[in-house]
């Protein structure tokens, strides 16, 4: 069974006529979906369903947070991103026209779900702007000191990529650059706190500390 979605204005007018070649039931909800417009649709859908998500990054996310607390990560999810889609970026998923063939004909496969320790995922893209403080990979420390930003993705390879910009400082001040590294767990620590923008979301408060991680189980996208 078949089931797509589109979410908000911009994902209808964008993705609208193409759905139409899917021949499925399509449900308009709000460009950023709560339990109660998901979960009715995802109880519907029996196990081996296929659920087309229209919609950017932020809605996305929603649906897999939906997925992860109904335990239903066994559905196959495939996406109809919005232009500059982090998510598509990361997944190498397509943006135009072939995204809808994708949907219709493409194979699902497990990929990993990164979640962060305020309840949310990271479907495409987490980001922290200018920050004085601590980030670790794992137990390796990828930056202290003051840098320019932060920026958390999944990594396709099996967990978390985080990367930060701007100077460091490990033990004397270095030149200002990039710093990437990938593992199964991240975590920044800073004072003063900072917003942290989750797909695009910007955060109600400032936090001191945040950690994503991979979770125990993935969730099936269907992609190249």
């Amino acid at each position: 069974m078949l089931q797509a979605v589109t979410c908000g204005d911009a994902a209808r007018e964008r993705w609208a006529p193409a759905l139409a070649d899917l021949a499925a039931p399509v449900a308009d909800l709000p460009a950023l979906p709560a339990r109660q417009e998901l979960d009715p649709l995802l109880d519907a859908l029996p196990d081996g369903g296929r659920l087309v998500v229209a919609g950017d990054d932020a809605a996305l996310a929603a649906v897999l947070v939906r997925l992860l607390r109904r335990e239903r990560l066994a559905l196959a999810v495939a996406v109809l991103p919005a232009p500059g889609s982090a998510a598509a970026e990361v997944w190498g998923l397509p943006t135009d026209g072939d995204a809808v063939t994708l949907a219709r004909e493409g194979t699902a496969q497990e990929v990993p779900l990164v979640r962060d320790d305020h309840g949310g995922v990271v479907a495409g893209r987490h980001e922290v702007g200018a920050f004085h403080g601590e980030v670790y990979c794992e137990e390796h420390l990828v930056a202290q000191g003051s840098a320019a930003g932060l920026a958390v993705a999944p990594d396709p390879a099996g967990g978390v990529t985080v990367t930060v910009t701007g100077p460091r400082r490990l033990g004397g001040l270095r030149p200002a650059r990039v710093r990437t590294r990938s593992g199964r767990a991240a975590q920044l620590g800073c004072r003063p706190g900072v917003l942290v923008t989750r797909d695009g979301v910007p955060g109600d408060r400032p936090v001191t500390r945040r950690s994503w991680y991979r979770h125990t189980r993935d969730w099936r996208l269907v992609r190249p």
